[in-house]
């Protein structure tokens, strides 16, 4: 057998999947953002789909994946004490009007990071932490 090397990958990557309350509503939220669009229901889903969604760019590639966890909690980040388990890192030509988009969609401002910088930091509409970064 032979090892995988950095030149012959063990596998491809898909899809960030996200736990949510509301599976539709964050991929709408998402897609909002982005410019992605919804994808058909995965074939292994039960059911009518509402309980998985996923979103990608028109050219492909991967993608993000939204997941029913009704009795989800989300972190509260930046305290520990639901530690935010991972974020994205979303890039903007202009992190003020970013801003301004992304709470008109139902993001909330976390005031972090306090000192101007390169990115800031917000939740989702079902909590999960996400950065827009200046491009």
């Amino acid at each position: 057998m032979t090892e995988p090397t950095s030149q012959t990958p063990i596998a491809t990557f898909d899809l960030t999947v996200l736990d949510a309350p509301d599976p539709r509503a964050l991929a709408e939220f998402y897609c909002a953002i982005l410019g992605w669009e919804i994808q058909d229901p995965s074939d292994w889903q039960e059911g009518d789909g509402s309980d998985w969604v996923t979103i990608r760019g028109a050219g492909g590639g991967g993608g993000i994946a939204f997941q029913l966890a009704p009795d989800h909690v989300p972190p509260t980040w930046p305290d520990n004490s639901i530690p935010q388990q991972f974020h994205l890192d979303l890039n903007v030509p202009d992190l003020d009007v970013g801003e301004q988009q992304v709470i008109a969609l139902g993001a909330r401002t976390t005031g972090l990071p306090e000192a101007r910088s390169g990115f800031r930091v917000f939740l989702d509409p079902a909590g999960h932490p996400f950065c827009l970064c200046k491009e």
